[in-house]
C-alpha cells in the first residue's frame, strides 16, 4: 500500500464495519480449526467457535467503539503533539500565522462584501419576484416612464401582481419653526404592499389615495417621526403643511427600509456623487400629482419609474414576453409616441447591484492570489523547518511509525496554524472592512447589509482549513522520498535536493502571482490618473452649487412677479463678500441632474413620430453660467442681458451636437425647435457652440449614447414655464481666487431677503467631480492595498529561500571560498540562483496577466489592458524588489568564515 492510500485509509469510517467483521470471521476459523485438529466434527466445531466467540453483533459495536475510541485518541494526541511543537518554535509559529492572517482576512473581508451585495437576499418578501421597469428608448435603455404609459401598463400586462410608479420629489416642510427641506418621494398606492413593507403606525396609500381630488395624504419616515416629532404616537391623523398644502398624516414606515434605487432615494449607488446618501423622510401618493401635463402628455415622463410584483408562477422571461406585447399595442395605437418605446425589466438585485458584479468578484479573484502568495510563503517554512525535523522523523519511522501517521501530524501543525491564522484573519477582516467602507461608503450599494454573518464565518473556516491542507502538503509531499538509514547517519541532508526543487517551484509561483495582481493595480491606477487628468468641460475649482425653494405662494404670482424675485435672489447671491459670479439654473446639472428633451432643426423634415426626433440634454442658465463653470466658446457667442424675453430666442449648442449634425459646416445662425414645454417650442438660432461638458462623470460620459446638449436663456421662458417653475431653482456660485463660497454665508444672505426660502443641497462642484469616479478610487485602493501585501509576502517568500539555500550550502561555499572564491564571486552565485526563479516567475506572470486583464477592460479608462509601460514598469519594480531580497542573504553567504562553515556537520 503506497503513503497515500495509507493516509487516506486513516479518515476512512466507511469500511470498519467490514474490516471487523472479517476479523471477527478470523478469529472463528482459528477457533474452527483447533477444534478440528482436536478431533471434534466440522459442524461441531464451527458451532462451538460460534457460542466460545459470543454475539457477533455485541463483539462488532464493542471493536468498533474502541477503535473509534482509539482513532479519536490519536487526534488528541496529534493535536497535543503539534501545540508543544508550534509552542516550542514561537518565531516559525509567529511569522506563518501573521502570514495567514493577513492572507485569510483580506480573502474573508472581501467574500463579507461579495456575501453582503451578491449573495445575500434582499430583505423583502419572495425578492426574487419584484422587477424594475422603465421605458426603453432609442437613446436610453432605463428612460423615464410617462404616467398615461404606465397606466396602460397596469390595466394590460398579465403578469404583474401589482404594479407601483415612483418618482423623485423633494418637499418643503411649514409650520414646525424655521421651513425645512425634505427629500421624498410620489409614489403609488401599493408600493410598499409590492415590496413586503409594513408601517409601524398607521397606514399606506390605498387606491382612494392615488388620485387627483381626495384629501391629501402623507406617509412619514420613522426616522424623521422620531427627528422632528419626538416619536409622538398621535402623529397618526396630525395635519402638517408640505408645499402649501395641508396633508394628513396616515403612517409611518420603518428606518429599516433602504431602498437604492435609479431614481429612488437620492444618494443611491447610480447617482452618490450628488452628494451624501439621503434616505427618504416623505411619501406623497402619485396619483395627486397637481400638474396637468403629468397626466395628458404621453411623451413627457417627468422622471417617473415603476416596480412589479410577478405573479406566482410567471417566470421573469415570460414577463418581458409578456411586456413585448404591451409595447407594440401601445405602439399600434399612439404611432407617433410609442412607436419606437418598449418596457425594459431589471431585476430589482440587479438593478440595486448595478455594475458592482464584475468589480467585487474581480477583487475576490485579486484577493484570493493573495492568499494563495501567503499559502506558498508558509509551505516553504514549513519545507525549511522540516529539514531540522528529518531525524526526528526517521527515529518514528525507524521504531514502527507509519509514514501516514507522520503525515497526518504534520496536516495536523498546518491545520492549526491555518486555524489560529484564520481567527485572528476575522479580526483583521472586520477592522479592514469598516475601514474600507468607511472610506467610500456610497461607492458599494447594499453596505448595511455587509458584515460577519453565519456564512462568512463558515468562509473563515473552510478556507483556513483549505489552506491548512493545501501548504501543510508540501512537507508531507516530500516526506515520501525520506530515507531512514541516511537520515539517521547524515542528519536528513540526503533529500533536501528534492525539498530545494520544491521550493524554487513555489517562489516561482508566488512571484508570477504577484506580478499579476501588480499590473492590475498598475492598470487601475493609470486609470484613476487619466480619470484625475480628463476634462470634464468646466472647471469646478471654486464653484459651489445648491437648491433653493421659495414660499409656495409665488406660483400663484404673476410671471413678471416671479421674474422679479429671481432676480433680486440673483443680486442678492452676487453681492455677496468673495463671491464672483452667480447663475440660477434650471434643467440639468453637469455630474448631476439630468433633464432631456427632443429636437429638431428648422428647415428639415420633421419626424412624423416623436421616437424618431433626436435627444439632447437640456441646460437653462442665465449668461454668467458660462464665466462661472469656464466651459470654453468654441465659436460665436454666449447670451447676454439683451438675450430677454423681448429679444429673439436664441440657443447654444456643444461642439457634440454641432460635430453630429453639422458636420463639415458652421451651426451659427441655423435655427432648431427643442421640445421643452407646449408654449417653449419657439424657433431658436444657434449663436454659438461652447465645448462638451461631461454630463454623467468622468467615468461613464465617453460610453453614453446620449452627448447633445443644447443651452437655453431662462430670460426668454414663457410666462407658463416661469410658473411651472416657481417652485424652486438651482444655484451655481463661484468664489473669487477660486475659492469655494461659504454656503452659510449665502443662506444668511438668502434668509435676510427671504425668512421662508429654504436652501438646501449645497455641494462644492470639485466634489462632485470626485465623487464620479468613487467607484474606480475604491477599486484602485484595494487593488493597491493587495499588490502591496503580495509584493512583501513575496520577498518575504524570495528572501526565505534563499536564505534557507545558503544555510544548506554553508559548507559548499566554505569550501569554495578555502580553494580561493572570492566574496563577489559567492555573491553573484546566490544572486544568479535567486534571478532565476524572480525572471521566470515574472515570464510566467506576464503570460498569465495577457490571459486575465482582458477582464478588466469595462474598468479600465484611457489606459488599454495590455498597456505595455505598464506592464515593462511592475516588472521593473518586482524585479527590483526581488533581487533586493536575493541580496541580503548573498551578503551573509559572502562573510562565511571557510573554517567554521568546514568544522559544521
Amino acid at each position: 500500500m503506497s503513503w497515500l492510500s495509507r493516509f487516506t485509509s486513516v479518515f476512512r469510517t466507511g469500511n470498519l464495519n467490514r474490516e471487523i467483521e472479517e476479523e471477527q470471521q478470523f478469529h472463528i476459523a482459528s477457533r474452527t480449526d483447533e477444534l478440528i485438529a482436536d478431533g471434534m466434527e466440522p459442524a461441531e466445531a464451527a458451532r462451538q467457535a460460534h457460542l466460545a466467540f459470543g454475539n457477533p453483533t455485541r463483539a462488532r459495536e464493542e471493536s468498533h467503539e474502541a477503535k473509534v475510541f482509539s482513532w479519536l485518541e490519536s487526534i488528541r494526541q496529534d493535536i497535543y503533539y503539534g501545540l508543544r511543537a508550534l509552542a516550542k518554535a514561537p518565531g516559525f509559529a509567529a511569522i506563518a500565522i501573521l502570514t495567514l492572517a493577513l492572507g485569510i482576512g483580506a480573502d474573508t473581508a472581501i467574500f463579507s462584501v461579495v456575501n453582503g451585495v451578491l449573495l445575500n437576499p434582499l430583505p423583502y418578501p419572495h425578492a426574487d419576484r419584484i422587477v424594475t421597469l422603465f421605458d426603453e428608448y432609442p437613446q436610453f435603455k432605463t428612460g423615464s416612464i410617462s404616467y398615461p404609459n404606465f397606466l396602460d401598463w397596469r390595466q394590460m400586462n398579465r403578469s404583474f401582481s401589482a404594479m407601483a410608479a415612483y418618482r423623485v420629489q423633494a418637499h418643503i416642510l411649514f409650520g414646525s419653526g424655521q421651513p425645512e427641506h425634505l427629500q421624498g418621494e410620489m409614489i403609488s398606492a401599493g408600493f410598499f404592499d409590492i415590496l413586503g413593507v409594513k408601517p409601524i403606525l398607521g397606514r399606506t396609500f390605498d387606491k382612494k389615495d392615488d388620485r387627483l381630488g381626495t384629501a391629501p395624504v402623507a406617509i412619514l419616515s420613522e426616522g424623521l417621526w422620531r427627528r422632528k416629532f419626538g416619536a409622538a404616537p398621535d402623529i397618526i391623523g396630525k395635519r402638517l403643511v408640505i408645499d402649501g398644502v395641508a396633508r394628513t398624516v396616515i403612517g409611518v414606515v420603518p428606518s429599516t427600509f433602504r431602498l437604492r434605487i435609479r431614481n429612488f432615494q437620492k444618494g443611491g449607488p447610480l447617482n452618490s456623487f450628488q452628494g451624501g446618501a439621503q434616505l427618504n423622510e416623505i411619501y406623497t401618493p402619485i396619483g395627486q400629482f397637481n400638474q396637468p401635463q403629468f397626466y395628458a402628455d404621453r411623451s413627457s415622463p417627468w422622471g417617473m419609474d415603476a416596480i412589479g410584483r410577478l405573479k406566482p408562477g410567471v417566470t421573469f422571461v415570460q414577463a418581458c414576453g409578456d411586456m413585448e406585447r404591451v409595447s407594440r399595442q401601445l405602439a399600434a395605437t399612439y404611432p407617433g409616441i410609442d412607436s419606437n418605446q418598449k418596457a425594459n425589466l431589471v431585476p430589482l438585485k440587479k438593478e440595486i447591484v448595478g455594475d458592482m458584479r464584475p468589480v467585487l468578484l474581480l477583487l475576490l479573484g485579486a484577493v484570493s492570489f493573495v492568499l494563495l502568495i501567503a499559502c506558498v510563503n508558509v509551505a516553504n517554512l514549513l519545507l525549511a523547518r522540516s529539514t531540522g525535523r528529518q531525524r526526528e522523523f526517521a527515529i518514528r519511522l525507524a521504531v514502527g511509525a507509519g509514514r501516514a501517521r507522520i503525515v497526518r501530524q504534520l496536516l495536523t501543525e498546518s491545520i492549526l496554524l491555518a486555524l489560529i491564522g484564520g481567527g485572528l484573519g476575522l479580526l483583521i477582516a472586520k477592522f479592514g472592512t469598516a475601514a474600507a467602507l468607511a472610506a467610500v461608503p456610497q461607492t458599494v450599494p447594499r453596505a448595511e447589509s455587509i458584515g460577519l454573518d453565519v456564512y462568512v464565518l463558515l468562509f473563515a473556516v473552510f478556507v483556513s482549513l483549505g489552506t491548512g491542507i493545501i501548504f501543510g502538503l508540501a512537507p508531507a509531499w516530500n516526506l515520501r522520498h525520506a530515507n531512514i538509514g541516511g537520515a539517521l547517519k547524515e542528519s536528513g541532508r540526503n533529500f533536501a535536493g528534492t525539498r530545494s526543487r520544491t521550493q524554487r517551484v513555489l517562489v516561482v509561483v508566488e512571484t508570477a502571482l504577484a506580478l499579476v495582481l501588480l499590473i492590475g493595480a498598475g492598470l487601475t491606477i493609470r486609470t484613476l490618473f487619466a480619470l484625475w487628468n480628463a476634462d470634464p468641460g468646466f472647471d469646478p475649482r471654486g464653484v459651489l452649487t445648491f437648491s433653493v425653494a421659495p414660499q409656495t405662494s409665488l406660483a400663484k404670482e404673476s410671471p413678471a412677479a416671479i421674474r422679479a424675485f429671481y432676480q433680486q435672489l440673483h443680486h442678492r447671491l452676487a453681492s455677496t463678500p468673495g463671491v464672483e459670479a452667480v447663475s440660477l439654473s434650471w434643467g440639468s446639472t453637469p455630474i448631476g441632474r439630468d433633464n432631456e428633451s427632443y429636437f429638431w432643426f428648422v428647415g428639415k423634415r420633421k419626424p412624423a413620430q416623436t421616437d424618431d426626433l433626436p435627444m439632447a440634454i437640456r441646460y437653462r442658465v442665465e449668461p454668467s453660467y458660462l464665466k462661472i463653470m469656464q466651459i470654453p466658446l468654441k465659436r460665436g457667442r454666449f447670451f447676454t442681458s439683451r438675450d430677454d424675453k423681448n429679444a429673439p430666442p436664441v440657443a447654444v449648442i456643444d461642439e457634440s451636437l454641432a460635430k453630429k449634425y453639422f458636420p463639415g459646416q458652421d451651426p451659427i445662425g441655423r435655427y432648431l425647435v427643442a421640445n421643452l414645454y407646449p408654449s417653449a417650442q419657439l424657433n431658436a438660432k444657434i449663436v454659438g457652440v461652447v465645448a462638451h461638458v461631461n454630463q454623467w462623470g468622468l467615468a461613464l460620459d465617453a460610453a453614453s449614447p446620449l452627448h447633445a446638449q443644447i443651452y437655453s436663456p431662462i430670460a426668454q421662458f414663457p410666462d407658463d414655464l416661469v410658473r411651472h417653475d416657481a417652485g424652486g431653482a438651482n444655484v451655481f456660485v463661484r468664489g473669487k481666487g477660486s475659492r469655494t463660497p461659504s454656503f452659510e454665508l449665502l443662506e444668511r444672505r438668502l434668509h435676510a431677503f427671504d425668512r421662508e426660502l429654504v436652501a438646501f443641497d449645497p455641494m462644492p462642484m470639485q466634489q462632485m467631480v470626485s465623487g464620479s469616479i468613487a467607484s474606480q478610487r475604491f477599486t484602485m485602493s484595494l487593488f493597491a492595498l493587495f499588490a502591496g501585501l503580495a509584493l512583501f509576502l513575496a520577498s518575504i517568500g524570495i528572501y526565505g529561500v534563499l536564505s534557507y539555500f545558503v544555510g544548506q550550502r554553508r559548507q559548499e561555499i566554505g569550501v569554495r571560498m578555502a580553494l580561493g572564491a572570492a566574496p563577489a564571486t559567492v555573491l553573484r552565485m546566490i544572486l544568479k540562483d535567486g534571478a532565476r526563479m524572480i525572471f521566470t516567475g515574472i515570464a510566467a506572470g506576464v503570460i498569465a496577466s495577457l490571459g486575465l486583464v482582458h477582464l478588466m477592460s469595462s474598468m479600465l479608462f484611457g489606459v488599454k489592458p495590455t498597456d505595455l509601460p505598464t506592464f515593462v514598469l511592475v516588472a521593473l519594480v518586482l524585479c527590483a524588489i526581488g533581487l533586493l531580497a536575493c541580496y541580503l542573504p548573498a551578503r551573509r553567504a559572502m562573510r562565511i568564515d571557510p573554517v567554521i562553515a568546514l568544522r559544521e556537520e
